[in-house]
């Protein structure tokens, strides 16, 4: 039987002595300059079959990297190496592809056949040698000839020829200038689409995460060719690993299609092109699909996944070329990066093709135009976000701009709503002020009783409602004056006893003796804490008491804390609901169904007034049992000294007032208020021309102005009077703010125009008085001490 196979052998050699060995020591050329093919087709021969076989026709490698093309044949190449030293020598055979299926390499000499296996078809741990690469082994005896066939087989793929032959340092170095041109590539396409995959979940803006997934998909489809798939994820090989390539490729087609169609708005560009992509996307989805057929399927999706590859960017070119012409806007660099990206696949292609040199450049120029394509997009994409950023600027400006102007128009309605509200609820409890003071008999009284407490409940919603907008707008402020708090806790304190005894409560009121006399501090929302409170506490009882407590602590610096403490046997509050008890609204989210009446706002307010003052509120409370409210103030006390007055007080000085106001009710109401007291006279104007006129006509001791009118409003008659255009003493003549607009922007309006106060309606009387008063005495002693000073001048 041996000397069978030697005989075959010798005849083999025979047939074959024209082909010259090559020596890597000193031979002339390439290795593939050496080499044959043959394409055995579907034929499946081994080993013996091939060298005894004469009937398969050789043919010369044309190229280092000769391509044959998408095929499933069966192909062989045959060499011959010779070693010419005196001693073994060790050479490293790269050839095929990474992704090439069946690799055999077998190694003849003297009768010896040696079989060494690799491709991706079998265990990466079953390779000669462990490499991502094609690559082989060879230990050439001295002095002795090598026969050299390697068998070839591929699912369809593209099936490449090299035969490129290192010693062991060049194959060393090689590899080192692989991994790290292989670090450097695949750790900027992966930093990349982590990039923008961020960017995405931050802008939420489409070309981003599409183009995150195909810098993504493109690195596993590079690492799939490169062998890296098979060596690190699929190590086992297998059905995936056969088709990672095809999977990868249609994910990056379909993925940069997608970019690109969000990148240049498609939609609103052109709805043809949008059919084009949209017939692409399903040639993809069929191609897809074709890879899990069968194999004959399989093997059709190789080339056509190319061609559609190839039609795909001819459609991208179609679309800029095509937005350029119609002078639509395109990122220079987009168009850049898919320049690059096409010189890279045409290198790619004709290098299979063997249309170029196998170099280092040519053989990675897909690498190349993949990594300077994601270069020139990243920075298309920087500009995208630079566009994005100004665009937020911009929507963010318009928002701003819009909310100041709805701003303005809630505070011009606020302020109109006060107005129209204020006024008629002035007019009716200035008439039933008036009624009362008249009236003596108890039983006629009742009724003008009930007009005015319902007038009061009402002024009592609107202010919450005003005082509400202030917070929200965070311009509720503290007005601080001095006051006698013992003064004003009576009053509010036996206005609710009295409704306590209406309801059959028990009410106590209890005050520490050492309260100040005098405090400094806001009185209105000192007095307004309370009063919510208090009206809280007896509204929520209906059976029990309710016991009003205060105590003071002097403290240094002449402050003075202030404990209030007001308990009630009410309904109690729910503990669930403690937490959002300070929340707007909470009384409509209570199960009260409407029980109890109010807009829910008395102790948002309550909180933040008492936060104003720098104080504390706690509440606690059991359900059905009670709720008790504690509330700590630390306020300013004021001494004070005696003093000598003048011998005419300022209330006794006769007064002639100009009252400027178009409405007929509170004409009728300021008429009533000012005839009660005989100091004063006093005149009607309707508006502010009408104001402006009577000022010339007559003199005046103050004005009182309302803001709202007809022909000329309260601001532009002001804005006349204080311009000195009518002469000094009209241009000093003290003017008070009495309008139905309670709105802290109003206020502050009107004293920076000139005027001296402000108060709103309903007015009051004693109040307006003593505003009044002040005003005036404080115009004429100003007055006299400028006269005084311009007495001294002239002396």
């Amino acid at each position: 039987m041996k000397q069978l196979l030697l005989f075959i052998y010798i005849l083999g050699f025979s047939l074959y002595a024209q082909q010259e060995a090559f020596n890597p020591q000193n031979s002339k050329g390439s290795l593939y300059e050496y080499a044959e093919f043959s394409n055995a087709g579907r034929l499946n021969f081994d080993i013996h079959d091939v060298i005894s076989d004469s009937h398969l026709k050789y043919n010369n490698l044309e190229s280092e990297n000769h391509s044959v093309g998408f095929t499933s044949d069966n192909y062989w190449v045959r060499f011959k190496l010779i070693n010419s030293s005196k001693s073994p020598s060790v050479y490293y055979l790269e050839t095929a592809r990474p992704i090439t299926d069946i690799v055999d390499l077998y190694q003849i000499s003297e009768g010896e056949i040696q079989q060494f296996n690799s491709g991706d078809k079998i265990p990466f741990k079953d390779k000669q040698v462990t490499n991502r690469s094609t690559v082989f082994k060879l230990t050439l005896p001295p002095k002795k000839i090598q026969q050299i066939y390697i068998h070839l087989k591929s699912d369809g793929e593209t099936i490449n020829l090299p035969l490129n032959l290192y010693t062991q340092s060049s194959f060393l170095m090689m590899t080192y200038k692989q991994q790290l041109f292989l670090g450097l590539f695949y750790g900027l396409l992966f930093l990349a689409a982590l990039i923008y995959l961020f960017f995405y979940t931050s802008l939420k803006e489409k070309a981003f995460l599409y183009y995150g997934f195909y810098v993504f998909s493109i690195a596993m489809m590079q690492a799939a060719l490169d062998g890296l798939i098979h060596e690190f994820i699929f190590p086992e090989s297998g059905y995936l690993n056969d088709r990672a390539v095809l999977i990868t490729a249609l994910f990056s087609n379909f993925f940069l299609l997608k970019y690109c169609e969000h990148f240049l708005r498609i939609n609103n560009f052109s709805k043809r092109f949008l059919k084009g992509f949209n017939v692409i996307y399903g040639v993809l989805a069929l191609l897809f699909v074709m890879l899990f057929i069968n194999t004959k399927t399989l093997k059709i999706a190789y080339p056509l996944s190319n061609l559609n590859g190839l039609f795909s960017l001819i459609l991208i070119l179609a679309t800029i070329f095509t937005m350029r012409y119609k002078r639509i806007k395109i990122d220079p660099y987009f168009s850049f990066g898919i320049l690059f990206l096409v010189i890279g696949l045409l290198g790619f292609v004709m290098n299979n093709l063997s249309l170029l040199p196998n170099n280092f450049f040519t053989l990675n120029s897909a690498k190349f135009g993949s990594g300077f394509e994601v270069i020139f997009l990243s920075l298309s994409m920087t500009n995208l976000i630079r566009e994005l950023r100004l665009e937020k600027e911009k929507s963010q400006h318009e928002a701003l701009k819009k909310s100041e102007e709805i701003s303005q128009l809630k505070t011009y309605f606020m302020s109109n709503m006060s107005h129209e509200l204020r006024t008629p609820i002035n007019a009716i409890m200035g008439i039933a002020e008036h009624e009362l003071e008249s009236l003596k008999n108890n039983k006629n009284r009742k009724p003008f009783e009930i007009i005015k407490n319902a007038s009061l409940s009402l002024l009592s919603n609107v202010n919450d409602i005003i005082d509400f907008e202030k917070i929200e707008n965070n311009e509720l402020k503290l007005s601080s004056e001095e006051f006698n708090p013992s003064i004003k806790l009576n009053q509010i304190s036996n206005n609710w006893k009295a409704e306590a005894q209406k309801k059959g409560l028990d009410y106590r009121f209890e005050m520490d003796p050492e309260i100040p006399s005098v405090i400094y501090a806001d009185a209105e929302r000192f007095i307004q804490i309370i009063n919510n409170i208090l009206s809280n506490a007896i509204k929520y009882t209906e059976k029990g008491g309710v016991l009003f407590k205060l105590t003071c602590l002097k403290q240094p610096n002449y402050l003075c804390r202030f404990s209030f403490q007001i308990s009630d046997t009410g309904i109690g509050i729910n503990p669930n609901d403690k937490e959002t008890i300070f929340n707007s609204f909470g009384q409509m989210k209570l199960d009260h169904k409407r029980r109890f009446g109010g807009i829910g706002l008395g102790l948002t307010i309550v909180k933040h007034i008492v936060e104003l003052f720098g104080g504390s509120i706690n509440i606690e409370s059991e359900i059905n049992k009670g709720t008790d409210v504690f509330i700590d103030l630390t306020l300013k006390s004021i001494v004070k000294e005696r003093i000598v007055v003048d011998s005419i007080a300022d209330d006794d000085m006769p007064l002639h007032i100009l009252v400027v106001e178009d409405n007929k009710l509170n004409q009728m109401v300021m008429r009533k208020i000012l005839s009660s007291s005989s100091k004063i006279s006093f005149a009607v104007a309707n508006n502010g021309q009408e104001a402006i006129d009577a000022l010339k006509k007559d003199v005046y001791d103050i004005v009182l102005m309302d803001l709202q009118m007809p022909v000329m409003d309260g601001y532009e008659a002001t804005r006349i009077i204080r311009s000195g255009d009518l002469g000094k003493p009209i241009n000093n003549i003290p003017i008070i703010a009495v309008t139905a607009d309670a709105i802290q922007e109003t206020k502050n309006r009107v004293l920076d125009l000139g005027m001296d106060d402000y108060m709103t309606k309903p007015v009051n009387k004693d109040l307006l008085f003593k505003k009044m008063y002040a005003a005036c005495h404080f115009y004429k002693n100003g007055s006299k001490e400028n006269d005084d000073d311009e007495n001294l001048k002239i002396a």
